[in-house]
């Protein structure tokens, strides 16, 4: 995919993503791996990892935060009530962030954004507050614009993502009851006026019932590629 300019883009199943830049930062998204029935359980993740993105607190997307964290060294970026709780149990390496901050490693600069969702971690019995839900746009130097949403409904200040970062690779929720529905999707992706959609967080749990094929229903003619991935493929 000429777009991505040597970046590539590995779905692995819910809303986890394997981004590599072509210069070879490796950066990895909401891992959910061990308890993901769509993970591809022969999929080899890279031995070393240069960051971890957590876009909010729920299992399904923090399930192997810790354990990533701590066989790699790889610091894990996240909103800064939930990074200061990985930090309280032993990740040794957190960066906070909050809306419209980055951070800028080797050849990429991330960016937070809002999503609307909710951000409360799991801990034994009781819930701890992870702050504010969010998405992350990857500003690859001399490459693409990445926009993963997170969890999220559409929103209409999907345009200012639009207007201040120029994403034309985005990865969106679709499955519904929980996030948007490709309805909702097909919308943000309008207001993003994105090229290229990886739908995420469909066909995970009985509940997601939205499918790509839906998507491209909503999106219609309008010139904008849909991928189908299998979980362990990729787009470069």
């Amino acid at each position: 995919m000429s777009s991505l300019k040597g970046t590539t883009v590995t779905w692995l199943g819910h809303a986890t993503v394997l981004v590599e830049t072509a210069a070879g930062t490796k950066i990895l998204i909401d891992p959910f791996l061990e308890a993901n029935p769509k993970f591809p359980k022969n999929f080899r993740l890279p031995q070393t990892l240069d960051l971890i993105l957590v876009t909010h607190g729920h299992f399904d997307h923090i399930g192997d935060v810790i354990p990533m964290a701590k066989k790699t060294g790889a610091p894990v970026v996240a909103m800064f009530e939930l990074a200061g709780w990985f930090g309280s149990k032993g990740v040794e390496n957190t960066i906070s962030l909050g809306y419209g901050g980055s951070h800028t490693h080797k050849d990429v600069t991330m960016t937070m954004t809002q999503a609307r969702h909710s951000s409360g971690v799991q801990d034994g019995n009781t819930f701890v507050y992870g702050g504010e839900p969010a998405g992350y746009v990857l500003t690859v130097a001399d490459g693409p614009v990445l926009y993963h949403a997170g969890d999220t409904d559409v929103f209409s200040d999907m345009q200012l993502i639009r207007d201040l970062y120029g994403p034309k690779f985005g990865m969106l929720p679709i499955g519904g009851h929980f996030t948007m529905d490709p309805r909702g999707a097909a919308l943000a992706v309008k207001l993003l006026e994105l090229e290229v959609v990886l739908p995420l967080h469909w066909g995970t749990m009985p509940q997601l019932t939205g499918t790509p094929e839906e998507l491209e229903t909503h999106i219609g003619n309008t010139g904008v590629q849909v991928l189908r991935l299998a979980p362990g493929e990729a787009a470069s």
